[in-house]
């Protein structure tokens, strides 16, 4: 299975290895294996893993067959907001896991995915996270994607890394908001004090965007729509505490105790769009408020 992609302006001068690794979701040192064994090609040629890149070149990568999967199929309703060949869009909903990890090998997204599509997912992320191209925290609710080959996994995180994959959600933060719309632009990366948590910080960051509009405000809370440039690990829940606004129900960032009536912290992926890598046409899915967003609305008024 190959995938090919042309890299826009923002990859001009950046590595190779650095490039792909942020193509495919993966950590360098997958897309430094992957360089080595010359499965990607750099204008037609093998390249170095450090060879500087230049915006209009072409990526070729050729992923070896996915032998086997180790997550093992489980028959967990979806709620599938749209399903095709290629891909399909879930709501997930507050409090389960997307992939496995220590301490949660059942009971998964990927786990109801093996079921539901009888194991034909892309293999880019490993036998552990077949066919997810982005992924969302297990607090969170709301839609994801799914990609069935390697063709769409692909062509759809060169569009989550080239800023064209729409990503809109919903939160209800602490506070009053001064401004009823705006834009965080801080980099994101791993903390210092607490390697568990993220961090706005300068040291071996990311760039990160978020802009939130005031859908309304309330006595201590506002409900805010976001729209996401960037996909960083917590990037909403960062961002939102960094500007003094921590999302209500966090138990991470926000304040201690987390609100009370909420279980998890009130954030909802309402909506996503993109350009579909099979047929070209832009698709766009939105799922509604869950109802303990809209219960929590109720007791804020």
């Amino acid at each position: 299975m190959q995938a090919q992609f042309t890299l826009p302006e923002d990859f001009d001068g950046a590595r190779l290895d650095k490039t792909l690794a942020d193509l495919l979701r993966r950590s360098r040192a997958f897309a430094q294996g992957m360089i080595e064994q010359g499965q990607v090609l750099l204008n037609g040629a093998p390249a170095k893993k450090s060879a500087l890149l230049r915006e209009g070149d072409a990526l070729v990568c050729t992923f070896a067959e996915l032998s086997s999967i180790e997550a093992k199929p489980e028959n967990i309703l979806l709620d599938v907001r749209y399903e095709d060949a290629d891909l399909l869009v879930v709501n997930k909903p507050r409090g389960m896991v997307v992939h496995p990890a220590p301490g949660h090998a059942e009971n998964t997204m990927v786990n109801a995915l093996l079921h539901h599509c009888e194991g034909q997912l892309s293999g880019i992320n490993g036998v552990l996270r077949p066919g997810i191209v982005h992924r969302i925290d297990k607090d969170t609710s709301g839609l994801l994607i799914v990609a069935k080959n390697d063709f769409a996994h692909a062509a759809l995180a060169g569009q989550i890394a080239a800023h064209s994959f729409t990503r809109e959600y919903r939160a209800i933060v602490h506070g009053t908001m001064k401004s009823p719309e705006g834009t965080v632009d801080a980099p994101i990366g791993r903390s210092e004090r607490d390697r568990k948590k993220m961090a706005v910080t300068q040291r071996n960051s990311k760039p990160a965007r978020t802009h939130y509009f005031l859908v309304r405000q309330y006595d201590k809370f506002a409900d805010l729509r976001l729209r996401l440039e960037t996909g960083r690990t917590h990037q909403i829940r960062v961002h939102m505490a960094h500007i003094g606004h921590p999302v209500a129900g966090d138990p991470v960032y926000g304040p201690q105790p987390p609100a009370k009536r909420l279980n998890g912290q009130c954030l909802h992926a309402r909506l996503i769009g993109f350009v579909h890598p099979r047929t070209g046409e832009y698709v766009e899915i939105e799922a509604e408020l869950p109802d303990y967003y809209t219960e929590f609305l109720v007791y804020a008024l």
